[in-house]
């Protein structure tokens, strides 16, 4: 393998381990495995209730290794699901932590949802919020601003980027 192509894995790692610990810290759990357990299943629930097209868009923004994960045992014959509500989707969540059940799953969803603002370009998370159920909105902030991000700012833009612009 090339040293690009190494120096592409180690940063998409990076990029996963970055995304992996601002979780873990905004959820205060001190479990990276844990953390990465509901992202992988938050990941797994928007697959699978968002349109074909719409899931694609989204999962091509996200770093190398989450999108792996995102697509990992994918059936696209079965998306997406025809029971698209909230509580459905919690209860998705929820077998993810059969054996260390989550105490408020619709906080926890929260704050994968949030990870994600500030982590994809804003347009893309118009879009997904608005091919979810109105009832699962709920728990995505429809204009979610990291802290410190300038007033007016685009959702997940770092302080002082270009209007539009993501971190990631």
């Amino acid at each position: 393998m090339s040293s690009t192509g190494l120096e592409s894995l180690e940063h998409t790692v990076q990029l996963t381990h970055i995304w992996i610990n601002e979780l873990d810290e905004r959820l205060g759990w001190n479990s990276k495995a844990r953390s990465y357990r509901l992202l992988k299943a938050v990941l797994h629930g928007l697959r699978d209730w968002l349109p074909l097209n719409e899931m694609a868009d989204f999962g091509a923004q996200l770093p190398g290794l989450l999108r792996g994960a995102y697509y990992e045992q994918w059936r696209p014959a079965i998306t997406p699901v025809k029971q698209r509500t909230k509580e459905d989707f919690l209860a998705r969540v929820d077998h993810a932590f059969n054996r260390d059940p989550l105490p408020h799953t619709g906080q926890a969803v929260m704050a994968v949802f949030e990870l994600l603002s500030n982590k994809i370009t804003s347009g893309e998370i118009e879009d997904v919020r608005n091919s979810l159920p109105e009832e699962l909105r709920t728990l995505w902030p429809e204009h979610y601003a990291a802290p410190g991000a300038a007033p007016g700012a685009a959702p997940g833009a770092a302080p002082g980027a270009a209007p539009g612009a993501a971190r990631r």
